[in-house]
């Protein structure tokens, strides 16, 4: 793809539509399933299943993890559901838009590989901090935030105050 397609702002979403159909899935989740939006429950859901494939003995040595798979499947939760919906969600949007392809974003002075690397260091360190917070950005941000819960504010804060800084320090890897 181009650098001119890439940068096309007719190739995203309309901010305020894509916005309007979030609060639109955050109100019918809060309808349907009595809580809010949010993805680290899945992904520690579907860690445990892994564990469990791996070494069952000490999934159910654990009781952490013995009580997610105590009653039925650690992946029979609807959150993974809503999680697959995400991944689903995020490729037709891609492809809808017209920016579906096999790339790898980044500036060019930094390489492919440290790239994926930073961004898979990132998904894990969040998925930890996620689990700390007992919430991912998008619990705490979209469903905390819309229950005008004080943590969920403070904790958005910090993660924008912690994004302003970090890009102070990685933004001429994009120049």
């Amino acid at each position: 793809m181009s650098e001119s397609a890439r940068s096309d702002p007719n190739r995203f979403w309309n901010p305020y539509a894509a916005g309007v159909a979030l609060g639109l899935v955050l109100l019918a989740t809060h309808l349907v399933m009595g809580h809010g939006l949010g993805a680290v429950t899945a992904s520690y859901r579907l860690g445990v299943a892994t564990l469990d494939t791996v070494a069952p003995g000490h999934v159910r040595s654990v009781p952490a993890l013995a009580e997610v798979v105590r009653q039925r499947s650690a992946l029979d939760h609807w959150l993974v559901f809503e999680v697959l919906g995400m991944v689903l969600g995020g490729l037709l949007g891609a492809w809808s838009a017209g920016r579906l392809s096999r790339e790898v974003a980044r500036g060019p002075t930094f390489g492919a590989v440290p790239r994926l690397a930073l961004a898979a260091s990132g998904g894990v360190l969040m998925g930890f901090a996620g689990r700390l917070a007992r919430g991912c950005t998008s619990g705490q941000a979209l469903s905390g935030g819309a229950l005008l819960s004080v943590g969920s504010w403070a904790f958005m804060f910090s993660v924008f105050a912690g994004g302003y800084i970090t890009a102070y320090f990685v933004r001429r890897q994009w120049r």
